[in-house]
């Protein structure tokens, strides 16, 4: 008999390390909490990779780490946690849903898979610690194929994207996941 059922969940250290009730008003505080949940997410023994979804005001509607290993699940991505949370929050499917300026701040930019949820969740803005390039190159995770233009193909469905914002934390996140011989998938 096939399972109907599927739960992810988020790990609980994150009610206890992150203000949940923070305003995150610029593009530096959102992506640098996509790196404190990053680099929290190694220490308990999870990938590097961590989001977070804002909204206009800067608060704080769901956020993500690398799930992958333990729930046992490829789709439990950062930013895939990201949506699932901020969604379950709101109850929307679109979080930009009659509630425009929903940010996606990140410790890397995202897979292929997680490029294409963003637009369909609902994402305004897109913000990036690590570049693609830097997560290959410092890490053997394999980001999979993008489009040769895939920023201009995230801006023509209104998705601006901003890149490089706390580059270097997010490339130190990084390099010591890779030091400490993590787990690629």
């Amino acid at each position: 008999m096939l399972t109907l059922e599927s739960r992810l969940t988020l790990p609980a250290w994150i009610h206890e390390r992150i203000d949940t009730r923070a305003r995150y008003t610029d593009d530096t505080s959102k992506v640098q909490l996509a790196i404190t949940l990053a680099r929290h997410n190694i220490e308990d023994g999870g990938g590097p990779f961590g989001a977070a979804v804002f909204d206009s005001e800067g608060h704080l509607l769901g956020a993500g780490v690398n799930r992958v290993v333990p729930e046992q699940c490829s789709v439990a991505h950062a930013e895939m946690m990201a949506y699932l949370t901020a969604q379950a929050h709101t109850g929307r499917a679109r979080l930009n849903q009659d509630h425009p300026g929903v940010t996606l701040a990140t410790s890397a930019q995202p897979c292929c898979m997680c490029y294409g949820a963003t637009f369909w969740a609902g994402i305004d803005t897109l913000l990036i610690g690590a570049s693609a390039a830097d997560v290959m190159q410092l890490t053997e995770f394999d980001e999979g194929p993008l489009p040769a233009d895939w920023r201009g193909e995230l801006e023509k469905r209104g998705i601006a994207v901003r890149e490089a914002i706390a580059r270097d934390d997010a490339r130190a996140v990084l390099a010591h996941y890779a030091q400490r011989g993590g787990i690629h998938y």
